[in-house]
């Protein structure tokens, strides 16, 4: 497997890929998950459908050929990402309807609309060139991956991470006591909307390796893993960039090389047996350790009822 990973140029650059998407999403994740702003993820992640095609039909219409690259691609998906929290935002701000409800609407309107426009796309348009294979971002096309794409997704992780680690600090404060941030002096409102933002790259650099609908996973699995083994957010970082990583080079392996599925659910797959292992077995937080002082407590109380008696 390895021999062919160093061998073979198109493997080489998809798992360079997956293992970049998986650093950057596991590392950004930590966020989304301390500021349970999951649902945020899975509607930009859904949103960057309609922009995705979007992007493909202005490519189209503007010289004649349609083109799938990354570097076209995703400022579509920026685009429409960033409008649907915009949009939530606004919802939020002038009605009363809650941002989980709004969430969710706006889901619904830019993945169905998504939906829509990559099946006009497909079926009421045989016209189009380059078409074909669109709809692979819903579920990720790894094997897709070029090295002009690796080098985007490289270039926009990046300067993720370098803004996270600029505004380090202001993030942490915010995500564990935003009221307190604010006390500081902190523009929690421009942190808050730097930290989407950055999220958001985060998200969409993962369409085209783990797809649309399977990317909200890659973001908040990761992170959910390394909660259990650490208690400082540093290493939690740290550790869900690792394991983020690792899930995206393991599972690009494995789907092109044994199982000859698709590269995203594969690597979802590892990141879930990942998770479900630290729940079980991590020392502080784990349903065995849980258990352990659990018995651990009924023996020295069972122990001290004894002695109370003997006293006696």
């Amino acid at each position: 497997m390895f021999e062919l990973l160093l061998t073979d140029y198109t493997l080489r650059t998809v798992c360079l890929g997956a293992a970049g998407v998986g650093a950057v999403s596991g590392a950004l994740g930590c966020f989304a998950y301390l500021r349970r702003q999951s649902l945020i993820g899975d509607v930009v992640a859904h949103s960057s459908l309609v922009g995705i095609v979007g992007a493909f039909l202005l490519c189209y219409w503007l010289t004649g050929q349609g083109n799938k690259s990354l570097g076209v691609l995703i400022p579509g998906a920026l685009s429409a990402g960033t409008a649907s929290l915009l949009l939530t935002r606004s919802v939020t701000a002038q009605t009363r309807i809650k941002e989980d409800a709004a969430l969710g609407v706006m889901l619904a309107i830019f993945f169905g609309s998504g939906v829509l426009l990559l099946r006009w796309t497909q079926r009421a348009s045989p016209t189009i060139p380059g078409r074909a294979g669109l709809d692979d971002y819903l579920f990720g096309m790894a094997a897709a991956l070029s090295q002009s794409d690796l080098w985007m997704i490289g270039l926009l992780g990046i300067s993720s991470i370098g803004v996270m680690l600029a505004a380090w600090k202001e993030f942490k404060v915010f995500a564990f006591d935003p009221q307190f941030a604010h006390s500081l002096g902190i523009r929690t409102h421009r942190i808050d909307t730097l930290l989407l933002l950055v999220l958001v790259v985060g998200i969409v650099i993962g369409i085209q390796s783990v797809g649309v609908v399977l990317m909200i996973a890659l973001l908040v699995t990761p992170a959910s893993t390394a909660r259990q083994w650490t208690r400082h957010l540093g290493p939690m970082v740290g550790l869900a960039a690792v394991i983020g990583a690792f899930c995206g080079a393991a599972g690009s392996l494995l789907s092109s090389t044994y199982a000859r599925v698709p590269t995203g659910p594969v690597i979802v797959l590892i990141a879930t047996a990942l998770f479900v292992i630290s729940l079980a077995i991590a020392p502080r937080r784990g349903l065995l350790a849980q258990w352990l002082r659990r018995r651990t407590l009924r023996h020295q109380s069972v122990a001290t009822r004894r002695g109370d008696r003997d006293d006696y």
